[in-house]
Parts: structure tokens; sequence; C-alpha cells
């Protein structure tokens, strides 16, 4: 059997334990009875200060809410005043860096000027080694150059002197010599 609202609410209605019949202030009214019961539980609660007890309750509550509140904003603050102490020190963090990677850009800088002038300097004194060197190796090429040719002189001198030169000759240039260093050494 299927039940509707309005077959259900037509069964309460029509049900004895649900019709208030009589007079009103009677116990047998079931509406005067539920009144005086609930009129009764007010009273006890009333009795008890249930109110008060309930509305201190709720003050307690409420400071307590009020006191985790003031904690959050104390911690709130703490927490702007840490966070601005440390973006200070983040700002003076990074600003020290920036003032290291100039230094690092100017002593780089610097050093490579003076590696390219002591470059240069190395390159001048090798250079002026390498001159050197080569003035000396010529004046050596020149000299055994003045060397043979003066061995070539005399050599052909000799032969030149040996072909035409006779006894008599050499033994007077012999006499000549020996009174030329006779002259010299007296």
């Amino acid at each position: 059997m299927r039940f509707t609202l309005t077959s259900v609410l037509s069964l309460l209605g029509a049900s004895p334990a649900f019709a208030a019949s009589g007079p009103f202030f009677s116990l047998g009214n079931t509406d005067f009875v539920v009144l005086l019961a609930f009129l009764l539980f007010i009273a006890v609660l009333f009795y008890f200060n249930v109110p008060s007890l309930i509305g201190g309750m709720l003050d307690k509550r409420a400071e307590g809410i009020q006191t985790e509140l003031e904690e959050a904003r104390k911690l709130r603050e703490d927490a702007q005043s840490l966070l601005a102490s440390y973006e200070r020190k983040q700002k003076e963090v990074q600003e020290q860096a920036d003032r290291i990677v100039a230094t690092a850009k100017q002593e780089a800088v610097a050093a490579g000027e003076e590696a390219r002038a002591d470059l240069a300097k190395s390159v001048e004194r090798r250079l002026a080694a390498a001159e050197e060197q080569i003035g000396s190796a010529q004046s050596a090429a020149i000299k055994e150059v003045r060397d043979q040719a003066i061995q070539i002189a005399i050599a052909a001198s000799r032969d030149i002197i040996g072909k035409q030169m006779t006894a008599t000759d050499g033994n007077k240039l012999i006499e000549d010599g020996i009174a030329q260093v006779d002259a010299k050494l007296h």
C-alpha cells in the first residue's frame, strides 16, 4: 500500500490521540499538557541558571577567540617584521654580491691589462734578445768569412810567393825580418 502525504495527515488528524478534545485548560488536552511541560522546562532552565551558564560559556569562548585573534595578530606582525628584516638582509646581500662582482670585473680587467703589458714587455725582451743573437751571429759570420778570406789570402800569397821567390830572396827576407825584430826589441 502506498502512502501519500495527505493520506498520512488525514490518518493523524483522525486519530483520537492527536486531537484536542474538551476544554483547553484541562489535563486531557494534549496541547495544554505540552504547553505546561514546555513552561516547566523553561522554569527549570532559569532555576538552574542555564542561560547565564550558557552565556558565560559563550563569553569564555568569545574571550578565547579574542585571545587567539590577538595572538594571531601578534604572530602576523612578528612574521611581517621578520619578513621585512629578511628582505633587508637579502637586499644588503644582493648589493654586496653586486659590489663583489663589480670588483671582480675591475680586477679581471686590471689583471688582463697587466698581463698584456707583461706580454708586451716579454715580447720586447725576446725581440731584443733575438736581435742580439742575430747581431752576434752576423758578427760571428762576418768574422768567420774574414778569417777564411785571410786564410785563403795567406794560402794564395804563400803559393804566389813560393812560386816567385827564390832561395836568395827568401834568405834576404828572413834577414830583413830579423833586423826589424832586433830594431824593435832594442
